[in-house]
């Protein structure tokens, strides 16, 4: 087995009012430092299955900010592990459930946190197609019968449920390009 098990649930109405529970305090740890702070990936699509793991994207102004942004994460208990493969896009661990720790010692549900430029490719992505998926139901229901599909099959293999995703999703962000006529960075 490569990490933890796939599972896909059913969309969770709760996933925006956690976002905005972790965009609270991650914009009151960081400042001027975040121009945005997004909230990506499937759990940002109303009505979409998703593995229940929240993506947020912190984005700065440029590179620059990004020690800083570093700086700030720590005593949240966030730690930076890189761009782990992906350019432009730090990825941070989180140090136990409790993080972000605000001090009201809660458990958080599990989520991944990673501070992009704004110029930054994989950023532009993020948004392109939450912002597709939102718009369009028909690709949306039919990623999320390949998301399923995946899950069962690849259940115990993280990798291969991801690689097994690239060509759908590349046809999803090409229809998004095309539609805003503008040109993928």
């Amino acid at each position: 087995m490569r990490g933890p098990p796939v599972v896909v649930v059913p969309y969770d109405p709760g996933w925006p009012e956690s976002f905005e529970a972790l965009r609270t305090v991650l914009a009151a740890a960081l400042g001027e430092v975040a121009r945005a702070i997004h909230h990506v990936g499937s759990t940002a699509v109303p009505g979409l299955p998703a593995k229940p793991i929240l993506d947020v994207d912190v984005e700065i102004a440029s590179r620059t900010d990004l020690p800083e942004s570093i700086r700030r994460l720590g005593p949240l208990g966030y730690r930076s592990v890189g761009e782990l493969g992906i350019a432009g896009r730090e990825a941070f661990d989180r140090l136990g459930p409790d993080v972000p720790r605000d001090g009201s010692g809660r458990s958080w549900p599990e989520h991944h946190v990673y501070v992009c430029a704004s110029d930054a490719t994989e950023l532009r992505r993020h948004l392109l197609l939450r912002d597709f998926l939102r718009a369009n139901p028909a690709r949306a229901a039919e990623y999320a019968a390949l998301k399923r599909a995946l899950a069962v099959r690849h259940r115990e293999d993280r990798e291969a449920y991801t690689d097994q995703k690239s060509e759908l999703i590349a046809s999803m962000l090409g229809d998004a390009v095309r539609a805003r006529g503008e040109a993928l960075r």
